[in-house]
C-alpha cells in the first residue's frame, strides 16, 4: 500500500538532504587553495519481488515482464574529483603548484595518519621559526622529507623538478636545501579527508608512490602559483536547483502516500 511510498519517500529526503550538504561544502570551499570537489553518488535499495519473469502458464506461455516494487534509495558514497584547479599568481616563491598528478606529503600525528603523513595539493608554503619549509595554515604542518633553509637566506627559489636552493649573504652560489618529493596514488579517489586541505591513504588507496616531480607520472612544479579550487560554481548551483526540487517531488509523496491512507482509514466510518 501507501505505507512503501512513505518509506521510499523518506529515504529520497534523507539521500537528497546528505547531497544538499555534499554541494553546501563544495560552495563553502570555492576559494579554498588546493580544495577537491566532491559528488554524491546514489543507488536504489531492494526491490519486492510480486511476480518472476518467464513463469509459464498453463498454456505453456511465459510470463514477458516481472513485477518488483523498488523501496526507496540510499547514498552510495561521495566521490572526489581531482580535476586540476587553475593558476593563481601570486609572485611568491615559497607558493607552489602541482603542474599534473601528485600530492604534497606534510607530517601530522600518528594517529591522524599512516605513519604520520598526510596528503595535500594546497601549496602555500612559509619558513617557520626554524627555517623549516611548512603550510601556511592554522597548524603549520612541516613539509615532510623536511626541508630546512638557513635562517640568513636572502633569496629562496623552489625548481620545478622540486630542488629548493637559497643564496646567502656573501656567497654568489646557491645552496641546495633538498628536493620536494610527491607522493602518488593507484586510487585517489579512496583518500580519506581529515580537514585541513590534508587527506590521509586507505586501504582503498593502496600504498602511496613517492619520488621526484617530473618523473613517473608525477607532475611539474609551479613557483609563485597556487592551485585553485576546482569547484565550477555554476554547476554546483545548478545541481543546489535539481536537488531542491526533487526534495520537493518526494516531500509531494509522502503528502499524497499520507492523503491516501488517511482516505482508507476513513473508508469504515
Amino acid at each position: 500500500m501507501a505505507m512503501i511510498a512513505l518509506q521510499s519517500g523518506s529515504t529520497g529526503l534523507k539521500a537528497l538532504n546528505t547531497e544538499l550538504d555534499v554541494i553546501a561544502n563544495n560552495l563553502a570551499n570555492v576559494n579554498t587553495t588546493g580544495f577537491k570537489a566532491s559528488r554524491v553518488n546514489f543507488q536504489d535499495l531492494i526491490y519486492q519481488e510480486k511476480a518472476y519473469p518467464g513463469v509459464e502458464n498453463a498454456n505453456g506461455d511465459e510470463r514477458p515482464t516481472g513485477l518488483y516494487v523498488g523501496l526507496g534509495v540510499k547514498v552510495s558514497g561521495t566521490q572526489l574529483s581531482f580535476e586540476q584547479g587553475s593558476p593563481i599568481a601570486t609572485e611568491k616563491p615559497l607558493d607552489v603548484m602541482i603542474d599534473g598528478n601528485g600530492f604534497f606529503q606534510v607530517e601530522v600525528e600518528d594517529d591522524r595518519g599512516e605513519g604520520g603523513i598526510a596528503y595535500t595539493r594546497a601549496g602555500s608554503f612559509v619558513l617557520n621559526s626554524d627555517g623549516d619549509i611548512v603550510l601556511a595554515n592554522d597548524q603549520g604542518r612541516r613539509l615532510f622529507p623536511t626541508i630546512t633553509v638557513d635562517e640568513n637566506a636572502t633569496f629562496v627559489e623552489i625548481g620545478s623538478d622540486g630542488l629548493v636552493r637559497y643564496l646567502v649573504p656573501g656567497s654568489s652560489e646557491p645552496q641546495d636545501a633538498g628536493t620536494i618529493e610527491l607522493a602518488t596514488f593507484v586510487n585517489p579517489a579512496g583518500l580519506k579527508q581529515i580537514g585541513e586541505n590534508l587527506y590521509v591513504e586507505t586501504p582503498a588507496t593502496g600504498d602511496p608512490i613517492t619520488g621526484d616531480p617530473g618523473e613517473e607520472n608525477r607532475g611539474l612544479l609551479r613557483s609563485g602559483f597556487l592551485e585553485a579550487s576546482n569547484v565550477d560554481p555554476t554547476f554546483e548551483l545548478i545541481k543546489l536547483i535539481r536537488t531542491q526540487r526533487a526534495f520537493e517531488m518526494n516531500s509531494n509523496v509522502i503528502r499524497a502516500a499520507d492523503d491516501t491512507l488517511r482516505a482508507v482509514a476513513q473508508l469504515r466510518r
